[in-house]
């Protein structure tokens, strides 16, 4: 009964602990604005997850000082200190407990990518093309117009972005949809956003491309699709061949869209 008196204390000021550090760290917007179906659920898995790191940090914590307290020398003692040869249910525990831990995130995160990228049948297809340091935009279901800078999509109607890098790696990346993937030249990436509120957005490149990577970005529409379908109908341009050549040059290594991205 004695020895499991200090357990329950520590087992007690972790959780203190963990309360305390998860009120603070959950009351921050730790990523701003939600505008797409995927940002919720992005948002939820990251408060999840600071949850479990305030009480793995917390139950680290309380153990250190229970240790330098509970086994410090006394004033004068300057004797060696007993050798200690292991205790094979603490070392079960602190193997265990990381193993669940990590196995749980592992799950979790699958459950949530699974969900936010399964593939909608009404998709709209839109190529990205990046190349220092400018973004510009392809429209297959809409007779291939062209756009540069300057990126349209529709309100809650699945998007599924294919990115093709004309030079180096670049990294497509609108904060507020929560997603981001990386451009690599050869190779045609895939991301998947359903946006769910209009507005004015910026796409910013997160892949150290250059001296200009700071500037590498575009302004992001997301309107009602009737001012989307007008707005792509009045672009002058269609995809430059060069743009329209890697298209078919890259090799695909995300499962193709379901549609043509028609309108």
């Amino acid at each position: 009964m004695y020895g499991r008196l200090p357990i329950a204390k520590m087992l007690a000021a972790t959780v203190a602990m963990t309360a305390a550090i998860s009120a603070v760290m959950l009351s921050i917007n730790w990523d701003g604005q939600e505008a797409s179906t995927a940002a919720p659920k992005i948002d939820d898995l990251l408060n999840v997850m600071i949850v479990l790191s305030a009480f793995v940090f917390s139950l680290v914590m309380v153990m250190l000082f229970y240790a330098l307290w509970k086994f410090k020398a006394k004033p004068g003692d300057e004797s060696d200190g007993e050798p200690i040869h292991g205790n094979t249910r603490l070392e079960i525990a602190w193997t265990l407990i990381p193993t669940v831990i990590v196995l749980f995130g592992a799950g979790y995160s699958w459950s949530v990518l699974n969900d936010i990228e399964e593939p909608a049948k009404n998709a709209l297809t839109v190529d990205v093309f990046s190349q220092q340091y400018a973004w510009s935009f392809g429209y297959p279901g809409k007779g291939n117009a062209y756009s540069q800078g300057e990126l349209h999509v529709p309100l809650d109607r699945q998007v599924q972005f294919k990115m093709h890098a004309q030079d180096v790696i670049h990294s497509f990346w609108v904060p507020e949809w929560r997603i981001k993937k990386d451009n690599v030249p050869g190779i045609t990436t895939t991301a998947i956003v359903t946006p769910d509120k209009l507005g004015t957005y910026q796409l910013i490149c997160t892949e150290l491309c250059g001296f200009g990577h700071a500037s590498m970005r575009a302004k992001v529409v997301v309107e009602a699709p009737a001012a989307f379908s007008k707005w792509v109908a009045a672009l002058p341009e269609k995809v430059p061949a060069p743009l329209a050549q890697s298209i078919t040059q890259d090799t695909e290594t995300d499962p193709a869209p379901l549609s043509a991205g028609g309108a």
